[in-house]
Parts: C-alpha cells; sequence; structure tokens
C-alpha cells in the first residue's frame, strides 16, 4: 500500500492558492481514479483507490500540523514512510517547475517539517514550483495567494504533470519518477 499525501490549508477560503497545489494534484488524481474524498476520523479527507493499493490523502489539520494527519493515516493503513509520497508547493521553484526526492529535509516548508517531525525525514516528496515572487513581499501572503490568470495554464499543466509523476511513484517507484519528472518542462515559466 503506498500512499499520495496532498499538503493544504482545509476551507474555501484556502482554495485555489499557491499553497493548497499538493491538494490539487490529489484532487486531479482522485478525478482520474474517480475516487471520492471523504472524510476520515475528522482528521483528513481520504480515498482508498482499489485495483491500485493507494490512499489518496488531503489533512484537514491545516498546513503546519499536517504530520499528524499523515502518521495517523500511515498508522492505520499500514504504510512505510517510504512508501508515503508528500505533494506540496515550493516558492523557491520557478513556477510549475517539478523537485521529486526520495528523502530530505523541510526547506524552510511549515507543512513538511510537521510530516518530517511526525515520520522522520525518509519519506519521499514532490515540490510543485509556485515562484517566490518579489523577494521583499512577506512569503505568507505570497503562498495564500491566488495565482494570476496570467499563471493558471502554467501551473494546471504543473498539477497534470504532478499528478501523472505520483502515479509513476505508485507503479513504478520514486527513482523512475524522479528520472522522468526532474528536468525542465515546457510547462515551466524562467520569466524569459
Amino acid at each position: 500500500m503506498k500512499a499520495i499525501v496532498g499538503l493544504g490549508n482545509p476551507g474555501a477560503d484556502y482554495e485555489g492558492t499557491r499553497h493548497n497545489v499538493g491538494f490539487d494534484v490529489v484532487d486531479a488524481l482522485a478525478g482520474r481514479w474517480q475516487a471520492r474524498l471523504r472524510s476520515w476520523k475528522s482528521t483528513a479527507d481520504v480515498a482508498v483507490v482499489s485495483g491500485r493499493d493507494v490512499v489518496l490523502v488531503e489533512p484537514r489539520t491545516f498546513m503546519n500540523l499536517s504530520g499528524q494527519a499523515v502518521r495517523a493515516v500511515a498508522d492505520y493503513y499500514h504504510i512505510e514512510p517510504h512508501d508515503v509520497l508528500v505533494v506540496v508547493d515550493e516558492a523557491q521553484l520557478p513556477l510549475g517547475r517539478l523537485r521529486l526526492r526520495r528523502s530530505g529535509s523541510a526547506g524552510g516548508h511549515n507543512g513538511l517539517k510537521s510530516v518530517i517531525e511526525h515520520l522522520g525525514t525518509e519519506f519521499p516528496r514532490l515540490r510543485i514550483g509556485v515562484d517566490r515572487g518579489d523577494r521583499r513581499s512577506d512569503l505568507a501572503d505570497r503562498v495564500l495567494s491566488r495565482f494570476p490568470p496570467s499563471e493558471r495554464e502554467v501551473i494546471e499543466a504543473a498539477v497534470a504533470r504532478a499528478a501523472d509523476a505520483a502515479e509513476t511513484f505508485v507503479s513504478d517507484g520514486i527513482e523512475l519518477a524522479m528520472s522522468r519528472f526532474n528536468g525542465p518542462d515546457e510547462a515551466v515559466s524562467d520569466g524569459n
């Protein structure tokens, strides 16, 4: 059994924000796999995908406490950390760029920091570039902002590509997913 965990903040106020692209990827996979996320122990929305041996997860604990929900789901379904792919936004990557790693640090991301507190560092993660924007502006304001129309096409393509990467992780493992999806692609906007 594997888990695809999208990090984000629950509620309509956060839908469509940069911080919620992890939820967007899980929603895309649920649509592809005709799975329906349902409330699970008031901690997360979960869908067990029949025929794929995978659980889709969206924590309902808010970003900074995501690790509590991830640990609870992993324990309940007996999923080892190396089989939990955590999908998050990454302000330090250009818009639309993907970066998969088999393990690592939080890199300043509070959601990953919480997951590390509960699972350790040995879980794969998929970061989706949401672009830092003006370095003088507040980072929290930036990640809680919505994508303007000029960025929607790029981020929608990145979410679809991230869903492809998650599918590859489920079927073929993290190494193959990294080799296929870590390079530059046409969906990335470097501002040129």
